[in-house]
């Protein structure tokens, strides 16, 4: 039988009302206070990162392929290449790759009545995976390409059909600006949907139409195309693919990732991370300047206990023991409070979308969660362990107590 452990036991099951236990209940509660803090800013940085990061793969993929043109912006109208079967090749063969799509793009200036706005119009065609941007289409239907000559309909972001109070089924005239010079070409699209991502990186440039609308308009061949959008099965896996495509591609071929072409929200969604580390420190801080107050409380209200062991003839270690056991079951009794109600915290606004969030500044209009299983067992194996190993510390005052002086304590 282990002694020290049935003490500890006694100890803390003990009714008896005492001042140690409200310092027992506030220890505790600050621990599963720290647990339930660390789930939740766990699930919310995951939850952030997956579904911006998710929008933003969504409407581009995870890497784009494409001529390099020294000083040319990342996003701006391509110059015309012929979509080379080798290049294909060579992306298709990549484990990692999912699906590889072409693309282009047009500056273009829309008009309804009086009201104007200017575009980058994306051009796709009839293979494009529609299914990628569907999920964000508030309004009306994806494009149809049933016309033999281009589709004669175009997808508007919201915020761009609000300016310019259109609709669905409502018809457009669009200008497309032809490169160095003052003409523009003037066609009539139809407004198929309306799409909203939330961010207004896209929502306020990009309309998406027929890839053959663009050809037609800037003089291109049939098989030209502005480049080629790259979804991978992992995100995670994009950096190391886009390496492998450079090591193959042609000369004149880049391969950029799309964190390299918006850089600025990729950067925002790594400041979250060092913002999940600064609670995480702060919150294991408090945890550990609780429990170990709510130790040294213990072991100097049972002076008298020590004392008496002592006298018996029990050793330092054994009665240590005791105090670390005893404050052993309220640091799992706070992690398993902290876990239970954490995780129950993100399956509720999980379930109801609580918290609702300003998305022109987030790029989410409902806080996202994302629990991720593995992480919330290592944040409370970790707090246990941790707070575990600070318990050691003023228990090594038990050293200092003598039995004689233990027993005259009041």
């Amino acid at each position: 039988m282990n002694v020290a452990f049935e003490i500890a036991k006694r100890i803390a099951f003990n009714k008896q009302r005492s001042f140690s236990k409200f310092i027992i209940r506030l220890s505790v509660t600050a621990t599963a206070v720290s647990v339930i803090a660390m789930i939740v800013t766990l699930a919310f940085v995951n939850g952030f990162q997956q579904t911006v990061s998710q929008k933003v793969f969504s409407f581009w993929g995870h890497i784009r392929v494409q001529h390099f043109e020294a000083g040319k912006s990342l996003v701006a109208e391509e110059s015309p290449i012929a979509a080379n079967d080798t290049v294909e090749r060579i992306l298709t063969m990549q484990y990692h790759v999912m699906q590889v799509q072409p693309f282009a793009t047009k500056s273009a200036v829309i008009q309804n009545k009086k009201e104007i706005g200017g575009i980058l119009f994306k051009g796709v065609d009839s293979n494009y995976n529609g299914a990628q941007l569907q999920r964000f289409i508030v309004e009306g239907k994806w494009l149809s390409f049933n016309d033999s000559l281009y589709s004669h309909e175009i997808i508007l972001s919201a915020p761009i059909a609000k300016q310019l109070l259109l609709h669905t089924g409502d018809t457009l005239a669009i200008y497309f600006i032809s490169r160095g010079e003052s003409a523009s070409s003037f066609r009539k699209l139809k407004v198929a949907g309306i799409y909203k991502t939330g961010i207004e990186e896209y929502d306020n440039l990009f309309a998406i139409g027929d890839i053959r609308l663009i050809r037609r308009i800037n003089g291109w061949q049939p098989n030209e195309i502005g480049g080629y959008e790259v979804f991978v099965k992992d995100y995670k896996e994009m950096d190391t693919t886009s390496a492998q495509f450079l090591e193959r591609l042609p000369a004149l071929w880049t391969s950029k990732t799309v964190r390299e072409v918006y850089p600025n929200i990729f950067d925002w969604l790594n400041i979250l991370d060092m913002n999940r580390n600064v609670v995480f420190i702060v919150m294991a801080i408090v945890a550990i300047i609780n429990l170990v107050t709510c130790l040294l409380i213990l072991v100097l209200e049972r002076t008298r206990m020590v004392g008496v062991l002592k006298a018996i003839g029990a050793e330092d270690g054994m009665i240590r023991n005791i105090f670390i056991y005893y404050a052993s079951l309220i640091t799992l009794a706070g992690v398993g409070i902290g876990a239970i109600a954490g995780v129950g915290l993100c399956l509720l606004q999980q379930a109801t979308g609580l918290i609702k969030l300003d998305e022109s500044n987030y790029y989410v209009s409902v806080a996202p969660i994302q629990i991720i299983w593995w992480q919330v067992a290592a944040v409370c194996i970790a707090t246990a362990v941790i707070c575990f190993l600070s318990l050691i510390i003023p228990t090594l005052i038990v050293k200092k107590i003598q039995p004689v002086k233990a027993i005259e304590f009041r």
